[in-house]
């Protein structure tokens, strides 16, 4: 009988690996069996790493050194893909074609942070032109908040850590971060990528353990400068009250909207939904959860997207044909299924899909819904899609903004008119036309209003976020 290695992973502080006495498990989420095991924090080496942190600061971390410290970590990731990406289908239960382009994308990413490390600039102020100020120049300056406590999700645990971690150090601050509590071997990968790309001791610490726990020890550590976190909106206002005067960045829930109108491409619009509702099990914030379609096309419309989505594979992450594999946790598939069900009870058809098997959940479309039911009004975060017809421009963009969130919708139409105007009144942090709402490359500014958070991803926006402007006035 064979036995299997489980690899156990440490806390990562000051550059070197940290045992605990407790450790956690990290599950392989389609066999459900334990893969790694990880250290579980106490309050002491998060107090450890901040301190760390914080008097890393102390020492030079030139914009040209972090340019090259985070181009070669991008590199070596691209160099490791295979190694990442079965990692990513292990402990995500994401399909190794698909955890193969996080990883490209992480890599991505980091390249960007690197070119923007040499990009971060003040400007010019003309105080002179005041009255009295003859004499006077002015410029700005920006310069790094310090220690960012990074707190980031289960469902993009690489690139999105990349989309904390990269900005925060080409803005030359110091992070501790805490990778969600299912998912986080990939963080420690990273870390130890950063590492070999020369990366400074201090510089980033990896705290794995319970996530309540070390989200308050954190919060209470008055060293910690920022929090940036992406998450539920119940959690992001917690953090938000705790955090008091501290910069606090929010990247929350949602339950997007796609809008496809009678002039559209059809087969490309039912393509892109098809692919942009069920992508890791619709475990993304920005997956398709509302479909409005306008009415002469709605019939047409469904029957193409039922076609696209029974072509789907559902099954072992690992193998190259798969193209949906489980949820994050039997209990998320239980309650998916329970919503669904509850909406049938409520009136609404199912197209196809609305079918559990363990933490499987096949992908779902339902007809017949309204507004008011949970699989329409809150955030699903699962492989359902809800259609719904519409008659006029004015009535769906209501329906688009009757919702707690807004962090993006789409829009297929050929009417540049109604995309104008769509872009104007559609609540949302960005509208995606013709492609669906999940479209994103890691350069664009992302973030969301309402309940969607504050702040905004992607390099060059995130770095704004993570540096203060400071004003120097010299009298001449």
């Amino acid at each position: 009988m064979t036995t299997t290695t489980i690899t156990t992973h440490g806390l990562y502080i000051n550059g070197q690996t940290v045992e605990t006495k407790e450790t956690m498990a990290v599950t392989n989420k389609y066999t459900q069996e334990a893969a790694y095991h990880v250290a579980v924090a106490e309050q002491a080496h998060v107090k450890e790493a901040v301190q760390v942190a914080k008097n890393s600061l102390k020492e030079d971390f030139t914009p040209y050194q972090r340019y090259q410290v985070l181009l070669k970590a991008a590199q070596l990731l691209v160099a490791k893909k295979e190694e990442f990406a079965k990692v990513l289908a292990t402990e995500v239960g994401k399909p190794i074609r698909e955890s193969r382009g996080e990883v490209e994308r992480a890599a991505q990413t980091l390249e960007i942070s690197a070119e923007e490390a040499k990009r971060i600039h003040g400007e010019g102020v003309p105080v002179e032109a005041a009255p009295g100020s003859e004499n006077r120049m002015a410029f700005t300056l920006k310069v790094p908040v310090g220690v960012i406590a990074a707190i980031t999700p289960f469902n993009v645990p690489l690139n999105l850590v990349c989309h904390k971690i990269g900005p925060a150090l080409a803005a030359g601050n110091s992070v501790v971060l805490k990778p969600a509590e299912v998912t986080p071997v990939c963080a420690y990968m990273l870390a130890e990528v950063l590492t070999e790309a020369g990366l400074p001791k201090g510089r980033l610490h990896v705290v794995t353990g319970d996530g309540p726990s070390i989200g308050d020890w954190l919060l209470e550590n008055g060293d910690v400068n920022m929090f940036t976190f992406t998450g539920s909106p119940r959690v992001g206002e917690l953090i938000r009250q705790k955090a008091g005067l501290r910069k606090v960045a929010l990247e929350l829930g949602n339950n997007s909207a796609t809008v496809v109108h009678s002039d559209a491409d059809l087969e490309l619009a039912s393509s892109m939904v098809a692919q942009k509702s069920f992508n890791n099990a619709g475990q993304v914030c920005i997956s398709v959860q509302r479909v409005y379609v306008q009415e002469d096309v709605y019939e047409t419309f469904v029957q193409k997207l039922k076609e696209k989505t029974e072509k789907f594979v559902v099954g072992n992450p690992l193998e190259e044909t798969t193209d949906i594999g489980p949820m994050i946790r039997l209990s998320e598939a239980e309650r998916v299924e329970a919503w669904v069900n509850e909406a049938v009870e409520q009136g609404a058809t199912v197209v196809t899909g609305a079918k559990r098997d363990g933490a499987f959940y096949y992908p779902t479309i339902l007809t017949d819904v309204h507004d008011d039911m949970k699989v329409c009004r809150q955030e699903l975060f699962g492989p359902v899609v809800s259609v719904a017809p519409y008659t006029e421009k004015e009535e769906v963009i209501a329906k688009v903004n009757d919702s707690d969130y807004g962090l993006q919708a789409g829009l297929f139409t050929k009417d540049l008119g109604f995309a104008m105007k769509a872009a104007k009144e559609i609540e949302v942090g960005g509208l995606i036309v013709n492609d669906a709402s999940a479209y994103r490359v890691d350069s664009m500014p992302y973030g969301g209003v309402k309940r969607s958070g504050t702040g905004k991803e992607g390099p060059r926006y995130a770095i704004e976020e993570m540096t203060e402007e400071r004003i120097v006035v010299f009298n001449l």
